[in-house]
């Protein structure tokens, strides 16, 4: 009896939301459920509409089991876009479109800007009115950030005619809620992803396995490398006070690569699950920390946000149409509403402003640069100057207040002795290793990468599954004693 008891049990857990244990993408039951999954969309796959259904279906589930019942709020939100999207459709008066436009608009943003910044607004009146504020308590629904944009991104196209509404409200729920890039990106956009939808086609061998190589790299990259090497980064983080210059820089690099593996492990996993499907997502990084300004840093680093922030943000402020100065105001505009975007918190908007200004004085600089011979000297000063800036700005990004940022800084310029890498070395040799295999890596050419993968697509079915087992052992023996949720799930 007692076992049947568990057996319901675990049965119900199956339909109930734990806040403490949200869905992941390097979860065991993850993997569970969409190796169910997988068969039974590829049969449904001839019949579009049923696809559709069983998609949505899963798709909502996973949202629920990450985020709870939010995922009727996910619902409601689609509902009302595709309503008023039809209606900009339909419209010919250009008033009334631009009206019904901004009515979406005002709607997504007012439910981002409640459950994300309301908190951050009324402690910063309390602040300046000296006041006795206590939190409302709000539970951000994971993944709001990211549809919110994609659901903007969409309305806007449809009023500047880039493409027609979705012609069922299940099409549009599918696209808004498609589980792959739902809870952390990357930002899909309408016009490239809904032809696919209407084309409805079949993944070919060479697609499926593609997008499980980058499973595999995904999983190898958040699970193993950036859960590992965070634990370290996390110390420092946490107790900045007591850690020497060396150790603090060591904590700043290792974060740097972290949400790096972390981030774009995500997004590799998020890209090669929508491949296995059939569908392309893009790509979401390209070697950001091989840039040698922080212009081409933004093009390689979360390249869907950069290029959603650039045609819906910075292109309608004025780009760079509007003379030179207009160009820097509005780089940095776009950079510090990026930086808020990120998080309800002055440390993003700082942040966010301080890659504004970078972005500015590069271009303001161009100029001069542009007469530099374009040597290896030139090219490592210009990587180094950028990497250092870039991995700075990571502090205030990571550290818990301003306090601890300008501490672990100071610790590094003040407190830096070189004869403590040796010792470091000795005491973190794995976690040295990993940044090593990190760095090279980085630094590969990208067509080497991709013979790697031609390999293991054109490799017998024997070879896949030795490289999947031993992903999974390597994830076992690195992994921390839970599974640690992705970085950008908070945004």
């Amino acid at each position: 009896m007692d076992q049947f008891a568990l057996g319901l049990k675990n049965l119900g857990g199956l339909f109930t939301y734990d806040p403490g244990a949200p869905m992941l993408f390097s979860s065991g039951f993850f993997w569970f459920l969409f190796i169910l999954f997988l068969p039974v969309y590829i049969l449904l796959k001839g019949s579009r509409a049923k696809m559709v259904l069983f998609v949505v279906g899963f798709s909502l589930y996973f949202y629920y089991k990450s985020s709870g019942l939010f995922f009727l709020m996910l619902m409601a939100t689609s509902a009302i876009d595709w309503i008023i999207s039809w209606g900009i459709f339909r419209e010919r008066r250009r008033g009334r479109r631009l009206g019904l436009m901004w009515l979406s608009i005002a709607i997504s943003l007012s439910i981002l800007g409640y459950f994300k910044y309301a908190n951050f607004f009324l402690w910063n009146w309390n602040a300046m009115v000296e006041g006795n504020f206590q939190p409302l308590d709000i539970i951000l629904p994971v993944g709001i950030s990211f549809y919110t944009f994609q659901s903007i991104s969409y309305v806007v196209d449809v009023y500047k005619r880039r493409i027609t509404p979705a012609r069922s409200w299940f099409d549009y729920l599918f696209f808004l809620s498609f589980f792959p890039a739902l809870v952390a990106g990357p930002i899909v956009r309408a016009d490239y992803f809904l032809p696919q939808l209407r084309k409805n086609v079949m993944p070919t061998s060479a697609m499926i396995w593609a997008g499980l190589w980058l499973v595999i790299i995904g999983i190898a990259k958040k699970a193993v490398i950036a859960d590992y090497i965070a634990q370290y980064n996390d110390l420092v983080f946490d107790n900045p006070a007591v850690y020497t210059g060396v150790q603090a820089l060591m904590g700043v690099l290792g974060y740097t690569m972290q949400i790096y593996c972390d981030f774009s492990g995500y997004s590799d996993m998020a890209i090669g699950l929508a491949l296995i499907m059939g569908f392309r997502l893009g790509i979401n990084f390209d070697s950001p920390y091989r840039s040698r300004n922080l212009t081409e840093f933004w093009r390689r680093w979360h390249i869907s946000l950069s290029s959603w922030l650039r045609d819906y943000l910075y292109i309608p402020l004025g780009g760079n149409r509007k003379g030179t100065l207009r160009t820097y105001v509005n780089n940095f505009l776009t950079m510090l509403i990026g930086g808020l975007w990120h998080g309800a918190a002055w440390k993003f908007v700082f942040w966010g402003a301080m890659h504004g200004v970078g972005l500015a004085v590069h271009k303001a600089c161009r100029p001069w640069l542009v007469r530099i011979p374009d040597n290896a000297l030139t090219v490592f000063c210009g990587w180094l100057l950028t990497f250092v800036y870039v991995s700075l700005l990571w502090v205030f990004f990571r550290a818990a207040s301003f306090e601890d940022s300008l501490l672990i800084i100071r610790n590094i310029f003040v407190d830096f002795e070189w004869r403590q890498f040796p010792q470091f070395f000795t005491n973190r040799m794995v976690w040295c290793l990993f940044m090593l295999a990190l760095i090279v890596m980085h630094f590969v050419p990208q067509r080497w990468a991709d013979r790697l993968q031609d390999v293991f697509v054109a490799s017998p079915w024997v070879v896949k599954l030795l490289v999947f087992l031993c992903s999974v052992q390597m994830v076992i023996e690195f992994m921390t004693a839970e599974v640690q949720p992705f970085i950008y799930f908070q945004f």
